[in-house]
C-alpha cells in the first residue's frame, strides 16, 4: 500500500487492552521456537489496514509468519484496520507485552512517530516498514525506492501515450502517506519535462479510498468535458476506480492509466488491455528484508542495510534496505505469475483466459 533520497500515548485501561487481544486480525501465538534469541524475546508487526490493499494481509502477513517460526523468533502480528488510535493501543500492548523489536506501517507520520517515540522510551528497537515515518525515531527502514516507482509510472504512460499530444490527470495517493508524495515526485519527474503533455487535473485520495478515488475521477472527467487522454493512478485500486468511470463513458482501454502493486484485478485490467501498467514491488522481497532486520536484532547480529532514506521533517538519515520495483505491462505480467506473486489460477479465470494462453501464463 516504496525514498528518493528526500523523503520529504496515554496509559490504557486494561479492559481495553483485552478487548483488542480478543479482536480479530492478531497472530501472536504462533513462532515459539528457540533460535539464538531469549526466550523473552518477541517481534511485533502492526499493519496498517485492509482497504488500502490486499497485500497486507494476503501476502505480507503470511510471508513475515514463515520467516520470523522458521527462525524460531517470538512474534505478533496485528492489523489497525485503518485506525491510527487502534494502532496506538495495538503498539502500547505490545510494548507493555515485551516485544523488544517493533515494526509498523504508519497510517500517518504524526501517529507513528508518538508510537515510535514510547517505543524508544522503553527500549525497543522501531523498523519503519514500506512507509517512513516522518519525523519519527525508527532505527531503519525497510522499503522499495518509492521515487523509483512514481519514475516507472510516468515512464510508462509516457510509453503508452507515445509522442502525441494528451491532457493527463493525475490521481494520487493519500496526503498523508509519505510513500504517496515520493510515487508523485517521480511520475512527476518524467512526466513534467514532456512539453507535449498537460496536466489537467491532480488532486490526493484520502486513505486511498478507492470509493472516494472514483468520485474524485468522475468528477475530472466531467470538468473536462471528458478531454484526458491518460490518467496517471497511483495504485491499482485507484486504476480500478478510473477504469470504471471510463467504462460508464465507453472509453475504457482507450484511455491509458498506470497502477501499482500488481494485483490480480490490475493484472486483469491489463490483459483486457483497460490498464497500460502497474509496478510489481516483490512483496516476498521486502518481507524477507523486514524479517531478516528483525531477526538480527533480536538475536544481538549486524543488521545489514543497503542505503540511507532521508527524513526532512526529523533532520536525519535513516539506515534502510531498499528494494528496486519492476514495471509491468502485457509483456511481462508472466513474471509476476511465474514468481508465485499471483497465481494463474486466480488470474485467468473467465474472460481473461484467451489471453493468459496468448501469453503462456498457466
Amino acid at each position: 500500500m516504496a525514498r528518493g533520497r528526500t523523503l520529504t500515548t496515554t496509559a490504557i485501561s486494561a479492559a481495553l487492552v483485552l478487548g483488542l487481544a480478543a479482536c480479530g486480525g492478531n497472530d501472536s501465538g504462533g513462532g515459539n521456537g528457540g533460535g539464538g534469541s531469549s526466550s523473552a524475546d518477541k517481534v511485533g508487526v502492526i499493519l496498517p489496514d485492509t482497504a488500502s490493499s490486499v497485500r497486507w494481509e494476503t501476502q505480507d502477513r503470511p510471508l513475515l509468519e514463515k520467516a520470523f517460526k522458521d527462525a524460531g523468533v517470538k512474534y505478533d502480528i496485528q492489523n489497525a484496520e485503518g485506525d491510527a488510535q487502534r494502532m496506538a493501543t495495538i503498539a502500547d500492548q505490545m510494548i507493555t507485552g515485551g516485544v523488544t523489536v517493533l515494526a509498523i506501517v504508519n497510517l500517518d507520520s504524526a501517529s507513528g512517530a508518538q508510537i515510535e517515540q514510547k517505543a524508544a522510551q522503553q527500549g525497543v528497537k522501531t523498523i519503519d516498514y514500506d512507509r517512513l515515518t516522518l519525523g519519527g525515531k525508527a532505527d531503519y527502514y525497510v522499503s522499495f525506492n518509492n521515487t523509483k516507482v512514481g519514475e516507472l509510472q510516468g515512464e510508462g504512460l509516457q510509453k503508452c501515450l507515445g509522442d502525441k499530444p494528451a491532457n493527463i490527470a493525475f490521481l494520487n495517493g493519500s496526503p498523508d502517506d509519505n510513500n504517496a508524495t515520493l510515487f508523485s515526485q517521480g511520475a512527476h519527474s518524467v512526466l513534467d519535462k514532456a512539453t507535449n503533455y498537460k496536466k489537467v487535473a491532480e488532486q490526493a485520495v484520502p486513505q486511498w479510498d478507492n470509493q472516494q478515488a472514483a468520485t474524485i475521477f468522475e468528477q475530472m472527467y466531467t470538468q473536462n468535458n471528458g478531454n484526458i487522454q491518460g490518467v496517471l493512478a497511483a495504485n491499482d485500486g485507484l486504476a480500478n476506480a478510473v477504469i470504471s468511470i471510463l467504462a460508464r463513458n465507453n472509453v475504457a482501454g482507450k484511455v491509458p492509466v498506470t497502477g501499482q502493486d500488481a494485483t490480480t484485478e490490475g493484472l486483469q485490467h491489463i490483459l483486457a488491455k483497460e490498464q497500460c501498467m502497474t509496478v510489481y514491488k516483490p512483496i516476498q522481497k521486502e518481507a524477507s528484508a523486514l524479517a531478516d532486520l528483525a531477526i538480527s536484532l533480536i538475536k544481538g547480529d549486524k543488521a545489514e542495510t543497503n542505503g540511507e532514506a532521508e527524513d526532512t521533517e526529523g533532520n536525519r538519515k535513516v539506515p534502510s534496505v531498499l528494494l528496486d520495483p519492476i514495471a509491468v505491462t502485457r509483456d511481462n505480467v508472466k513474471q509476476v505469475v511465474d514468481d508465485g506473486f499471483v497465481k494463474a489460477a486466480d488470474l485467468c479465470s473467465g474472460q481473461y483466459a484467451a489471453a493468459c494462453t496468448e501469453l503462456g501464463i498457466k
